[in-house]
């Protein structure tokens, strides 16, 4: 039997302007453009305004703006529609005018050239162009170079490639074949290209060098004894090759010259394309630190005038038609928009300020001196709890975001540590004592380098009271090798 009731509970939705502004905060500087022409594009509602003004703000404008209040004019109203709403003379300036770029309106307006790059492997096709091969040998060489990776080397099996000129050119050839025309490939520059594995790379480099004693010595290392080499174990190589210490320490030296990654010789990389764009930009005044945001990309935006006017002639129309109210819906719907993603940017823009600047009060000390060992021990509640804020928003605001200073450009990320007491009861960042790590393996003598155990006992030596075990995370975390692969001849 079914029983019908009334029941009451409260739920908690987003509005579709939080979600747009959850988004907008998580959109670094580099991609917040292409958001903006997006939204140009898909809203007609909404159009960019040349930069006339000056854009140029400091953090007394940040805190202390205050926006005047939009002057409306009361219209009659149409099927329970205002239009008055809508618009205002305020339009023409974008709400989000007093944004921060640190660029004056008079400074002259520089792009950045971009080079055009060939990739790695259109440079490969280039150079085969210059080799007298016939049609059935290019088919293969073309398949060769588009089955190496993008770091330079051919790891798949000739037999696979086989199968896959049978298949796709109807082209029957023996390893063989395959093998001479893999060498012609490993002929072309950069040195080492196409190499199968580690060991083959290096050989291929080295057989391209002038055969000094050293270099045949190189060769020598890395075709008979690879393995003792890559495990440092010196002291076999030298009784294996009767080398002395001295010639054992030129060939190893000749060997480290190499490139284990061909690829990255080519110079033509799409990688090498890739620029970081800071969201903040924090500059020291004789003591004094001042932070702006680098806006410069995100376009000032307003209501279309074309939508205005045609507001102001639906809005003079005694009886609308059934075809004038849908334009005056279809309008009503547009320009809602255009004011949800400029007020969204708006937001967005006051938010990562907020976040920044409380971030720069809590981390002074490093963007006055950029010492690492000064970073104070910070998570995402702490700088939350200090703007009000959620810890979701301060992690979206962290997400992709770069702050530059005269120290360098920082990722948000690099600030956030956890802490760890000292002796003496202090709490300090773990980011501190990654540094100090990093600087004793940097002084270490390289023939005897230091175990974790022995660098334990080094920092339990200056009141940092840590495991052995933390010491080999925090040496994993930071890309160190163990003690055996850092010793040196």
């Amino acid at each position: 039997m079914l029983h019908q009731r009334l029941s009451q509970k409260q739920t908690q939705k987003l509005s579709p302007q939080q979600i747009q502004l959850m988004k907008m905060l998580q959109i670094p500087a580099a991609n917040l453009e292409q958001r903006v022409k997006e939204e140009l594009e898909a809203n007609p509602a909404l159009e960019q305004v040349d930069n006339s003004l000056d854009n140029d703000t400091n953090e007394e404008a940040w805190e202390n703006k205050e926006e005047n209040p939009e002057e409306k004019e009361e219209n009659e109203k149409r099927d329970e529609i205002d239009m008055s709403e809508y618009y205002s003379e305020d339009d023409d300036v974008a709400d989000y005018k007093f944004n921060a770029n640190n660029y004056s309106k008079d400074d002259e307006s520089r792009v950045i050239p971009v080079k055009v790059n060939h990739t790695f492997h259109e440079n490969l096709i280039k150079q085969l162009g210059l080799r007298r091969l016939d049609d059935r040998k290019r088919k293969i060489a073309e398949q060769l170079i588009g089955s190496i990776g993008d770091d330079g080397y051919l790891r798949r099996d000739l037999l696979a490639i086989e199968d896959d000129l049978a298949f796709s050119d109807n082209l029957i050839c023996e390893q063989e074949e395959l093998e001479e025309v893999l060498e012609i490939i490993q002929s072309l520059d950069p040195p080492g290209v196409g190499g199968r594995n580690l060991q083959e790379c290096l050989q291929l480099q080295l057989e391209r060098k002038r055969q000094t004693e050293a270099v045949r010595n190189a060769l020598r290392i890395i075709e008979n004894q690879f393995d003792a080499f890559a495990k440092k174990h010196y002291d076999r190589l030298a009784r294996s090759l009767k080398l002395s210490d001295e010639a054992l320490r030129l060939a190893i030296d000749e060997i480290l010259k190499l490139n284990p990654k061909p690829s990255g010789s080519a110079g033509d990389s799409e990688k090498a394309n890739q620029y970081i764009i800071p969201d903040f930009i924090i500059t020291n005044e004789e003591g004094e630190l001042h932070l702006t945001l680098n806006a410069r990309n995100a376009p000032d935006l307003r209501i279309s005038g074309t939508f205005k006017e045609m507001i102001d002639t639906y809005t003079k129309t005694k009886k609308p038609d059934k075809e004038a109210k849908q334009a005056i819906l279809f309008i009503k719907q547009k320009i809602d928009s255009a004011k949800w993603f400029i007020e969204a940017i708006k937001q967005r823009q006051n938010t990562l300020y907020k976040t920044m600047s409380t971030l720069m009060k809590y981390q002074y000390e490093f963007f006055l001196t950029g010492d690492e060992t000064t970073i104070k021990p910070m998570i995402l509640k702490d700088i939350a709890d200090k703007i009000g804020m959620d810890i979701s928003t301060v992690s979206r605001v962290a997400n992709s975001k770069y702050v530059q200073t005269e120290f360098g450009t920082y990722s948000l990320k690099f600030f956030f540590s956890e802490s760890l007491s000292t002796e003496s009861g202090d709490e300090v960042s773990t980011r501190e004592v990654k540094k100090i790590l990093s600087n004793m393996i940097a002084e270490e003598d390289k023939k005897k380098p230091l175990s974790d155990q022995k660098l334990m006992e080094k920092l339990r030596q200056k009141g940092y009271n840590i495991a052995r075990r933390t010491v080999a995370k925090y040496r994993e975390q930071l890309n160190i090798p163990v003690a055996r692969l850092r010793k040196e001849l």
